[in-house]
Formats: structure tokens, C-alpha cells, sequence
């Protein structure tokens, strides 16, 4: 069964205590939570205060995924805010190597992502530092977007590399997953599944999350 990483991105943040609550009785594994500085990506999200409320009212791994430039500089301040995966993106890291090894060294697990633009042959010489490949089969920096169909391709591509090296690294999608969708992303090699509107659009989450989780 794939991880389910809900996006609190697409939650109702006037009631994010109920949303996260709800999450809690539902088998999402992961909390996935997009951290956007305006720059990086043309939009802004929430920091750190709002990942430490988070962290105090679940115990599901909380998946931080950082669409900002110069991430460096932040590293050690998510952890402590509660993160325990870190994502930073290939093309945001001046040097991405040390980035995922401090990471790890923070205690917390590292995953580099790469835009729907990037060739998964970039980060290839990084997966022994990663525990995670975050691929974007969005345009990174708004919801609701279309899955970008030549992403199943890429997933492919990494599972193959993953499995020719006998490697543990996850692959992880983010980006127009649907019920629909799923089965087909997780059959091409994903391991989790990032869903936003999907999810809290949804008459029944809840029931949303099982039938995602159980995409075969």
C-alpha cells in the first residue's frame, strides 16, 4: 500500500485544528507541508509557529517540504519546529549534497526534490544521500493543478535506478494526484502520494484517504 501524505496546503486553516484531528483518525502516515518564501515559488504558505501547532496536536511523521531559496539557512529551525522529513529542491540548493547530510545529522530524514523541468539524472549522484526523491508532476507553488502526465516516466526511470542499486530510497509524488490517477503513479514506481484538494475537497477525506492508500 502507497503512504498517504495529505498537503495541509489545501486545508481550512480556520479550522486546522479540526482538519489535523480528523487527519489523525484517518491512515495517513505522513502530514505533507509546504513551505513557500514568495521567491522561490510566486506564492507564500506558513513557517515555522504553525508546524510547531501542528506537531503538538499529531504524532504522524510531518513531511516538510521547502519551496524556498537558500534553504541552508533554515535547516536546523524545521527540525526543531517538528519536521521529521526535510525536502529541499535540486535547483534551489547552492550545494545539495551538504545539504542532505545536515539534514540527517539534524536527525531528521533527508529527501531532495526536483521541478517537472529537471531530469531525474541530476540527482542521481545525491540518492545515496537521500531517504527520499520528492518528483513535482505539478509546477511547483499552487494547488489544483493537472497531473503532468510525463511524470509516470520519471517515477519509472527513479524506480529502476533505485532498484538496479539495491537502494531503500522512497519515491515520493506531489502534484495532481487523484483517485483516478493513483493507481497508475503507483504502478510506475511511487511509494507516496501527495493530495491536496483530493483529499479536503472531498465529501468523505477520510474515506478519500483509504481509497488513495490502497491504489495498487
Amino acid at each position: 500500500m502507497a503512504i498517504i501524505a495529505p498537503s495541509l496546503l489545501s486545508a481550512d486553516f480556520l479550522n486546522l485544528e479540526r482538519d489535523v484531528v480528523m487527519l489523525n483518525r484517518s491512515e495517513a502516515e505522513w502530514f505533507h507541508l509546504d513551505i513557500m518564501d514568495g521567491v522561490f515559488v510566486p506564492n507564500i504558505s506558513f513557517g515555522f509557529s504553525i508546524i510547531r501547532q501542528i506537531r503538538g496536536i499529531t504524532d504522524r511523521t510531518l513531511d516538510v517540504h521547502l519551496m524556498i531559496t537558500d534553504p541552508d539557512r533554515y535547516l536546523e529551525r524545521f527540525r526543531q519546529a517538528g519536521a521529521d522529513i526535510i525536502s529541499v529542491h535540486a535547483e534551489a540548493c547552492r550545494d545539495a549534497a551538504w545539504s542532505l547530510q545536515t539534514i540527517r545529522q539534524l536527525g531528521a530524514r533527508a529527501g531532495i526534490v526536483i521541478n517537472p523541468e529537471t531530469p531525474v539524472s541530476r540527482i542521481e549522484p545525491l540518492l545515496p544521500l537521500a531517504d527520499l526523491v520528492l518528483i513535482m508532476s505539478v509546477h511547483p507553488g499552487f494547488g489544483g493543478q493537472s497531473f503532468i502526465e510525463s511524470s509516470l516516466q520519471k517515477i519509472a526511470e527513479l524506480r529502476e535506478i533505485r532498484n538496479a542499486r539495491g537502494m531503500r530510497t522512497l519515491i515520493e509524488v506531489d502534484g495532481g494526484i487523484t483517485t483516478a490517477n493513483a493507481p497508475a503513479i503507483v504502478s510506475a514506481g511511487a511509494d507516496v502520494l501527495v493530495a491536496g484538494n483530493t483529499i479536503f475537497a472531498s465529501s468523505d477525506p477520510v474515506a478519500t484517504i483509504q481509497t488513495l492508500r490502497q491504489a495498487v
